[in-house]
């Protein structure tokens, strides 16, 4: 017996490890779909159903289940990559999930898209999902072309759009920050006044507990974001709390920082640490979902842990 049965893709990444552990937390079974065979955590059961652009075994793998919660693909971080293969990865193989899932008479597919579907690397205003979705990368467009595919099946679906998502064992940009943090050197940030939404990897898989349980029909994406948007200089400072450190913060001037990051191949980051993406969750709100912490207390929390 026991909960409801989950269907859970991308189980061995960075959000995936965390779904994994807090959906049986939540008391749902849990079913990981593999491309290849690998160890499972003690709990949880396995099927292997290899690319997921061509997958093999779905009628076994998803029988029986409730529910699918797909957080497998290419992530962000992999900006080089082709949009061919964004589209691959992002777009197709969740289609040929979701047309997997309608066969097995899934009541619910949870996809973990991204808020690049609805904006670029910065926002002017408050962004809200109910805002018209303009992507201006590969993955966002890959991203938002799942979505679509999504409403197309006839499926109850939910797409999930976390902003940042900082937690253990996160790569990219929040590890590079929190590696900055950890250092005792001085940093520049302290005349950074763009702020961004963040969220925790724990209040994201909150928010999927929340979106599995909710009544139906759902059929719309949401955003997830914690309620304080931050700044560079207080990202730095609740991350340096975290390791029991001051801030430790200068200014400096902003085209100095901006040289400076980009004789460092940097202008990405900088991009990011320079301009703001504030984001709403007023969908999930209503759904009753509440983060974990305040973005300012996860990263104190997430430090903490690292240190």
């Amino acid at each position: 017996m026991g909960g409801p049965l989950i269907a859970l893709t991308g189980a061995t990444g960075f959000i995936g490890r965390h779904l994994l552990q807090s959906l049986s937390r939540h008391g749902f079974r849990v079913r990981v779909l593999l491309r290849r065979p690998v160890e499972v955590p003690e709990g949880a059961s396995s099927a292997v159903v290899g690319d997921l652009t061509r997958p093999m075994n779905m009628a076994a793998a998803l029988a029986g289940v409730d529910a699918v919660v797909h957080s497998a693909g290419l992530s962000l971080t992999m900006s080089g990559t082709p949009e061919d293969d964004f589209r691959a990865s992002n777009t197709e193989a969740t289609l040929r999930l979701a047309e997997a899932a309608v066969r097995a008479r899934v009541q619910r597919f949870v996809f973990l898209s991204s808020i690049r579907a609805q904006t670029g690397i910065s926002a002017p205003g408050l962004v809200t999902e109910s805002d018209l979705p303009a992507p201006t990368e590969a993955y966002g467009r890959s991203k938002l072309a799942a979505e679509g595919a999504l409403a197309e099946t006839g499926l109850d679906w939910v797409a999930l759009r976390p902003v940042l998502v900082y937690g253990a064992g996160v790569t990219g940009n929040v590890a590079t920050l929190l590696q900055l943090a950890r250092s005792a050197a001085p940093l520049p940030f302290a005349s950074l006044g763009a702020r961004r939404s963040l969220v925790s990897v724990e209040s994201l898989a909150q928010a999927v507990a929340v979106v599995l349980a909710a009544p139906g029909p759902l059929r719309r994406p949401l955003i997830v974001a914690e309620p304080d948007p931050l700044t560079p200089a207080e990202m730095v400072t609740a991350l340096r709390a975290g390791f029991g450190r001051r801030a430790g913060l200068l200014p400096a001037p902003s085209a100095l920082l901006a040289l400076a990051c980009r004789l460092a191949g940097q202008e990405r980051a900088y991009a990011r640490l320079s301009t703001s993406l504030v984001a709403h969750a007023e969908g999930l709100a209503t759904l009753g979902w509440r983060p974990v912490s305040t973005a300012r207390e996860g990263l104190e929390r997430f430090a903490h842990s690292q240190a």
